[in-house]
């Protein structure tokens, strides 16, 4: 979420001068009018509601450009959905879009009116998109993590999401009450078999829909940067022929699972079926394209939401 700085009554004041302005379709010159201010302070209390994140903006007409991007991915790659969205040049960010557009489809399965269970994974870019989310109310719906919300040092791992959601999404919410990675398969094997992670590893297995991330390998990947893989074990891994990881399961350049001493120690839950449900990645970006296309093409993931740039490298790759 976005830092506050600013105080209540003032968010308050640009509050109202987004909404006038971007709702109710006021001009700068009506909102100082309206609220009896001058026409620069309605600028500036404008563009403080742009900053704050108090708007959120969705574009509802389809450009016609990522829509044949998306058609061809799907098609190349036997993809059940696929959405793409424009690439910003400009920007060095991995979540801008993706995170908005994510944010737009949880919130499209959630509003279905049968019980469904949702799962997700954990990361940067599904954080911004469960950030992106409007107060929600759907208690028949379960929400599950896939993975553990502990870090290394034993406090609760930040980018996990289950917990943001939580604070947006009224529904019955399952974290997994694990690390990431443990010490060993017996250990992982030993907390697998507690009744409450047991259920929650069940649960997971039946879900509907699935968001997670894409992670790249290196020693500036999400699995070293977060302090839950040493330099020295991601560079052997690299060596091993990794490529990416999804809820800390690694993969090679095909997306086959590696069978290797790392995943072994994985107390992620494994990722549900993509012969009987969707399992939505949210990637983008240079960094990722290796990554993204293991996934896609080992279907760890059967639907993928990205932007133009990571659409043409997969169609041309």
């Amino acid at each position: 979420m976005a830092k506050r700085s600013e105080t209540p009554a003032r968010l308050d004041d640009a509050a109202r001068a987004g909404w006038l302005y971007y709702v109710a379709g006021r001009t700068q010159d009506e909102i100082a009018a309206a609220m009896g201010i001058s026409r620069q302070s309605a600028q500036r209390l404008v563009s403080l509601a742009v900053a704050e994140r108090l708007i959120k903006v969705r574009l509802d007409h389809p450009i016609a450009a990522c829509l044949e991007l998306a058609n061809q991915l799907r098609r190349k790659f036997g993809l059940k959905h696929v959405e793409v969205v424009p690439s910003d040049a400009g920007s060095s960010s991995t979540t801008v879009g993706i995170a908005e557009a994510g944010a737009a489809e949880i919130e499209r399965w959630l509003k279905r009116p049968e019980p469904i269970v949702l799962a997700v994974g954990t990361g940067r870019t599904l954080k911004a998109a469960v950030d992106q989310l409007p107060a929600i109310e759907c208690p028949n719906h379960r929400i599950v993590s896939l993975t553990g919300n502990i870090a290394p040092d034993g406090s609760a791992a930040y980018y996990n999401v289950i917990f943001s959601m939580a604070d947006a999404v009224k529904a019955r919410h399952y974290p997994m009450p694990l690390p990431v990675l443990v010490t060993s398969a017996e250990e992982r094997e030993l907390l697998h078999g507690q009744q409450l992670v047991r259920s929650t590893l069940d649960m997971s297995a039946q879900a509907d829909v699935t968001f997670v991330g894409i992670g790249e390998l290196g020693i500036d990947g999400p699995l070293c940067v977060d302090g839950f893989l040493e330099k020295d074990e991601m560079m052997e891994l690299m060596r091993g022929g990794a490529v990416g990881e999804i809820c800390g399961w690694i993969f090679d350049v095909d997306g086959k699972l590696l069978d290797n001493p790392i995943n072994e120690r994985v107390a992620s839950a494994p990722i549900p079926s993509r012969e009987a449900s969707m399992v939505i990645g949210l990637a983008k970006g240079k960094r990722k394209f290796k990554a993204i296309r293991a996934a896609v093409v080992g279907h760890q993931i059967n639907a993928l939401i990205t932007d133009e740039e990571t659409a043409e490298f997969l169609l041309k790759s």
